[in-house]
């Protein structure tokens, strides 16, 4: 039942938003009680964080695995970085898009504690551009942290618009992103 409660929540936090989702919405979709909702979670927004940790931590143990990967230079790392991000919108498109878009309603204690987790992820990004640079595979005149926010940025703005049904599929997609963040747009 928790993990009902918890899909049915995302469900209706993505259609309605999370100020207008109750909890009698979400136990009236799923003809259970408010009790029943109340024996799994303290309250709505103690629901909203645990979706939003569930999401930060798949991420981050992704990314733990690409950047403990020793056969990818980091060229690769930054791909398979971006792939990362864009494959978990179909598989966790509603996740993210509660993610970004319900943040805001997290009490100050749990949202700083978010806020750790997301900046784990643009350090990971931000030490793979570092590491390219020393290496000699990126120009050394970049900013590692401004390039590693417009790489996450292009990337989570995706979940806005980005169909994994549509006509380019996730791993196409990150080869554009690829190609125009190491190429440039430039003839």
């Amino acid at each position: 039942m928790k993990q009902k409660i918890y899909e049915t929540s995302i469900a209706l936090f993505e259609k309605a938003g999370f100020s207008n989702t109750s909890i009698q919405d979400i136990v009236n979709c799923l003809g259970v009680t408010k009790g029943t909702f109340y024996y799994y979670f303290q309250s709505k927004e103690q629901l909203l964080m645990n979706i939003h940790l569930d999401y930060m931590e798949r991420l981050l143990t992704q990314q733990h695995e690409i950047l403990r990967n020793e056969t990818l230079d980091n060229r690769a790392k930054v791909y398979e970085l971006v792939y990362m991000l864009l494959r978990n919108i179909e598989t966790q498109g509603t996740n993210a898009r509660v993610f970004f878009r319900e943040m805001r309603h997290l009490n100050k204690e749990n949202l700083e504690f978010i806020k750790g987790k997301r900046d784990q992820i643009r350090t990971g990004m931000t030490d793979v551009i570092k590491a390219g640079i020393k290496e000699g595979e990126f120009r050394k005149d970049l900013n590692p942290e401004i390039v590693a926010l417009g790489i996450l940025g292009a990337c989570n703005w995706s979940y806005n618009w980005f169909n994994p049904e549509g006509e380019f599929s996730d791993q196409e997609v990150a080869r554009i992103y690829i190609d125009m963040i190491l190429h440039g747009i430039e003839t």
